[in-house]
């Protein structure tokens, strides 16, 4: 087989492929076998039709195009590794000549986007500005954290005043337009103040006593009247009031693995600090990245970027909707020239992906998605998802690569390790979800939305079977 390539633009190339005959020949007997067993003709056994028979009853065209179709992937494959392109999308195959005779050659071009060569910036010099931990800040993250724990091992106490924000309410409500009641609900168990019920609601509970009844107006937010405006009475039954858990030995032994107060609040203290790295890393991650965007050129297939962008939009039914589509578009291009740049990289560092690092990826998805890690693996496997996740597993670790050789300063001038910390390179790798935009049929991702948390072994635990309880 010959082959050769010729560039239409930085992201579109054309290949023009000849078959010899002979390559082709196996392609064209498996289509007379599976012809063959397809027809009935008096006198021969089903698959036993002789060529000359097959061409007389269906023609030899329809044996050709037969052959043909089963071929050309793999020939459109070979052609693709020996001309080193990779392709994105679908290929535009035009099949200029059928061997029409044993001898005569099969040609045919194919037209695809491909992901350009890139020329990458010197990154070796790069330094990126990110905000100085501030010792107020953190120290306010320590107690709202030690407050997040202390309120998962809370109690309910029923209390003899009216309602403020932060107490636990039970309610009944009625909703009416004008002498209709379109709905109502009874013994309802409500946190003052969340804001995930009814408009206006929290407003109305505040000052309210058990046993006190009163109306407001309020849109509806479900059902067949939906956003139309409802007057809703509310009844409070009873107030309780949230109460914590003293700061103590106790508490630590109860809410932690720690025996004494002391050691809990220091693994609090290291979380959190922990935490505010974190966040210089993931500010000092996404800076990098926009640098290198800015100074590289990197064009995008805009034939892709319109099928994205219709996908989109086809799947939140906003086809029509102009000013949306110009943001989801703007969002494409960016998350397309964002993953070309990190695959360049991944090649400019030989980045390889082990098995290991794709397990813990996959569990991490898995864990984005509520599925059972064995689920979402043989899923993915089974979707032919593998390669991809393994690309992105790549980009991740391209863009890891790049920040340990950048030089990351605070505001206060100090030089930021972010190695001290031994995050990993999933920690602070390349994350598109805030891209807006799906590549998964052309690139495999999944959208990963663990990146920068910190994963704190206090916050973490389900202690729920305690909140909501009346121990009064």
């Amino acid at each position: 087989m010959k082959s050769a390539v010729e560039t239409l633009n930085p992201t579109r190339v054309k290949l023009t492929v000849e078959v010899p005959f002979d390559e082709l020949k196996p392609s064209l007997d498996a289509a007379y076998k599976t012809i063959g067993s397809q027809i009935n003709v008096p006198g021969f056994r089903a698959g036993k039709v002789p060529a000359r028979i097959i061409d007389q009853r269906v023609g030899r065209g329809a044996v050709l195009q037969e052959a043909v179709n089963d071929a050309l992937p793999r020939f459109y494959g070979q052609a693709v590794e020996a001309n080193k392109i990779r392709p994105l999308g679908q290929p535009d195959v035009d099949v200029t000549e059928v061997p029409a005779e044993p001898g005569q050659d099969l040609k045919f071009t194919i037209e695809v986007d491909v992901r350009p060569e890139l020329v990458l910036p010197d990154y070796d010099g790069i330094q990126v500005e990110v905000d100085v931990v501030d010792g107020a800040a953190a120290a306010a993250d320590v107690e709202t954290r030690m407050t997040a724990l202390r309120q998962r091992f809370g109690t309910l106490a029923g209390v003899e005043r009216v309602a403020v924000t932060g107490d636990f309410v039970s309610i009944d409500l009625v909703a009416s337009i004008g002498d209709e009641e379109i709905d109502s609900a009874k013994g309802i168990s409500y946190e003052v103040g969340t804001g995930n019920m009814l408009e206006g609601l929290d407003d109305a509970l505040v000052g309210m006593a058990t046993e006190e009844t009163k109306t407001f107006t309020a849109p509806l937010s479900g059902g067949e009247r939906e956003g139309q405006d409802a007057e809703v009475t509310v009844t409070v039954q009873s107030v309780k009031e949230r109460v914590l858990p003293e700061l103590d030995d106790e508490f630590a032994q109860l809410a932690s693995e720690f025996d004494t107060l002391e050691e809990l609040q220091a693994d609090v203290q290291a979380q959190a600090e922990r935490a505010k790295k974190m966040e210089q890393g993931v500010q000092a991650r996404d800076k990098v990245l926009e640098h290198l965007l800015d100074n590289t050129e990197i064009p995008v297939p805009d034939a892709l970027v319109e099928d994205e962008v219709k996908a989109h939009l086809e799947g939140e039914s906003r086809l029509e909707d102009d000013e949306h589509r110009a943001e989801v578009t703007e969002n494409t291009r960016r998350a397309m020239r964002s993953q070309f740049l990190l695959d360049a990289i991944a090649e400019k560092e030989q980045v390889s992906v082990g098995q290991p690092e794709l397990i813990e990826y996959l569990v991490m998805s898995a864990q984005q998605y509520g599925m059972d890690p064995n689920d979402f693996a043989k899923a993915v496997d089974e979707g032919g998802q593998i390669p991809a996740m393994v690309a992105e597993v790549a980009r991740r670790k391209a863009l890891a690569a790049v920040l340990e050789k950048v030089k990351i300063v605070d505001t206060a001038g100090s030089e930021i390790n972010l190695n001290e910390l031994n995050l990993g390179t999933d920690a602070l790798g390349y994350d598109d979800q805030h891209e807006g935009a799906d590549h998964d049929h052309h690139e495999g991702h999944d959208h990963d939305h663990h990146e920068g948390h910190d994963h704190d072994q206090h916050e973490g635990h389900d202690h729920d079977q305690h909140e909501g309880h009346d121990h009064a």
